[in-house]
């Protein structure tokens, strides 16, 4: 049965990246420290990096990392996650992720600026543009994923917009041990995830707490 699932970086204080995205930081200042863990991990230097000789933390960051990629069918993202921010008027800008991005699957980029053509990619991963509601798009997502997850892949505003809406069946919380203070809110308007979602968390050797809401 296919779900709806994403995995989120926050801080202590619950906030994600700090700033707007630019070209020199795409997904908001403070970003490597809240994924730090995660880009230590074993799978991600290998997937992500293309290191094949077996660096990389082990683990329960490894476990969760690993997880990450297994049982997904297709891929939701914002325009900012994609890169579109960087060159929005550029037809030919093929987004930060290089010839060959780590997804694998058919990739949905809301944007207000689509129509857009789809992207074949290296690798298996076409980018497909849409403008349309999110229900539409995961609807499509949801088709093209077959029996396998529909992962909401961020940023964090395209996140919350399907947990607003109540959209997502398994969340996966990676809380680094930082205080940032300031940047954009997860939980705003999200009171309750708790008593429709069962809970369960776990502290990992680099000091991140892992938190899971499945439905």
């Amino acid at each position: 049965m296919t779900r709806v699932r994403m995995d989120l970086f926050l801080s202590l204080d619950g906030y994600a990246a700090t700033a707007e995205p630019t070209p020199e930081s795409p997904m908001g200042e403070d970003w490597e420290r809240l994924t730090a863990a995660y880009a230590a991990t074993r799978t991600f230097r290998k997937i992500v990096f293309g290191e094949t000789d077996g660096s990389g933390t082990t683990g329960i960051d490894e476990r969760y990392a690993a997880a990450f990629f297994e049982g997904v069918g297709s891929e939701i993202m914002g325009a900012a996650m994609f890169g579109l921010h960087s060159f929005p008027d550029d037809p030919d800008w093929k987004g930060w992720w290089g010839d060959e991005p780590p997804f694998h699957t058919p990739v949905y980029v809301l944007t207000h600026g689509a129509p857009r053509p789809s992207l074949p990619m290296d690798g298996g991963t076409t980018f497909h543009f849409r403008s349309a509601a999110i229900e539409e798009v995961l609807a499509e997502a949801t088709k093209a994923a077959g029996d396998r997850d529909v992962r909401i892949g961020g940023g964090i505003r395209t996140a919350r917009e399907f947990l607003l809406a109540g959209l997502v069946d398994h969340v996966h919380l990676m809380i680094a041990p930082i205080v940032l203070g300031r940047g954009t809110v997860l939980w705003d308007g999200l009171g309750g995830l708790e008593r429709t979602h069962a809970v369960t968390t776990e502290v990992a050797e680099s000091g991140t707490i892992h938190v899971n809401f499945t439905r």
